[in-house]
């Protein structure tokens, strides 16, 4: 954690705007507040010090009518979580009821945000624990037709298609963070298909990605997927009529990027409404399989010595999310550790990881929030794990991690 000579360049660097009657004065931050005007900087209270625990700060930014707000991050420094449960900032497109364009946490610093209105709102919340030295933004207007490079993102109601500054002209910005926003009519769903894809690789995707999640909000239960590489995303239809994408570049190496395009087709009957990306168990290849194999009694069968090298991964952790679609349960995983991990997908954000997980049968095995567990299980080709119900699930125990340590070694 840095001292507050380290802020010096910042502070004076936003004194110099906000007064010029005295350029070395350093601004005061305090929770919240409105601010209207072209141009400004809030922080967090007390920036650079430690920002207080338990707090709520809303700032409520408004640039001149027939512009759009543009948010930049100067400094961010909140505790780290991967899923921003704790100490976060989020970032509105309007003032009352706006779409959240970002939640953000740590210390990475997002690219530009861009409001689809002349409003902006940004909320601080924090706990009871980890403090850092908060945040510094800059607020400025813009012309909605004329946003440049560094600007992407928004609101789409028609038909069309989206894609990564600068493309197909050169990479695509560092720093940059985007969020798409598409709905379509109550009665229809959103098909889309990315044309191009070329993001930078990373078996876990950590760095440069572009995340679709079901609805109109970033909601990790309603994560449909999270991509990186060269190889474009199996074409995808949303559960509901929104979808939000967001894309993301870190401060290092960048790609050529993407163009997507999206369409709007009627809601079909239930037996076509299955997740949009491949999620079907290798041993069924239709619904009645699947149906039967659910049907059966819950009992765990084998050990786990006999279940390590039969399984693609291994891991203990701590179940935080558990969404029930369909006949299956998804759930995200707090990794404690990974014994065996295969082609599983794996997200990290600071020392944190996460992945993804499906049971199958969604009561067998049974996955509780907020309880440990060893699970074992297979791979789907997008990287997420599979859990059958003769897969070796059983709560995490100190005893059990001899075991584990001693099957870390084993050659199968």
């Amino acid at each position: 954690m840095r001292g507050a000579s380290a802020w010096a360049p910042l502070l004076l660097a936003a004194a110099a705007q906000l007064t010029l009657q005295e350029p070395t004065e350093r601004p005061v931050f305090t929770c919240g507040g409105n601010f209207i005007g072209e141009s400004g900087f809030i922080g967090s209270e007390g920036f650079p010090g430690l920002y207080p625990p338990n707090s709520k700060c809303t700032w409520k930014i408004t640039v001149p009518e027939g512009k759009v707000a543009v948010l930049n991050f100067q400094s961010i420094d909140l505790e780290s979580d991967n899923l921003c449960r704790y100490d976060f900032v989020d970032v509105y497109s309007g003032h009352a009821n706006g779409q959240r364009i970002g939640r953000f946490c740590g210390t990475f610093r997002p690219g530009a945000l861009v409001s689809s209105s002349n409003k902006m709102m940004v909320q601080m919340i924090s706990d009871a624990n980890t403090a850092g030295n908060g945040f510094m933004a800059a607020f400025s207007a813009s012309e909605p037709n004329e946003k440049g490079d560094r600007y992407c993102g928004g609101r789409l109601e028609t038909p069309g298609s989206f894609k990564t500054p600068n493309w197909p002209d050169r990479d695509y910005p560092i720093g940059v963070t985007c969020v798409w926003h598409i709905v379509a009519p109550e009665d229809q769903l959103i098909e889309l298909k990315f044309e191009k894809f070329d993001l930078e690789r990373d078996n876990y995707c950590r760095y440069d990605h572009m995340t679709v999640f079901n609805g109109g909000e970033i909601n990790d239960a309603n994560r449909i997927g999270r991509y990186c590489g060269d190889s474009p995303p199996a074409p995808i239809v949303s559960e509901t009529n929104e979808l939000l994408i967001q894309f993301l570049s870190d401060l290092s190496l960048t790609a050529d990027g993407f163009i997507g395009h999206y369409k709007f087709r009627p809601k079909k009957l239930p037996a076509t409404t299955a997740p949009p990306i491949t999620t079907t168990p290798p041993v069924s290849t239709g619904l009645k399989p699947t149906v039967a194999l659910c049907q059966r009694k819950c009992i765990r069968t084998g050990t786990l010595e006999s279940s390590y090298c039969s399984s693609n991964f291994v891991l203990a952790g701590t179940v935080i999310t558990t969404v029930a679609r369909g006949g299956s349960l998804h759930a995200t995983i707090s990794i404690i550790n990974i014994y065996k991990e295969g082609n599983l997908a794996i997200q990290q954000a600071g020392k944190s990881m996460s992945t993804k997980v499906i049971v199958v049968c969604k009561h067998c095995p049974l996955l509780k929030r907020g309880l440990n567990y060893i699970i074992t299980g297979q791979v789907d080709e997008d990287g997420r794990g599979k859990i059958m119900p003769n897969s070796f699930v059983t709560l995490f125990k100190t005893k059990n991690q001899k075991l584990l340590n001693a099957l870390e070694t084993k050659q199968c």
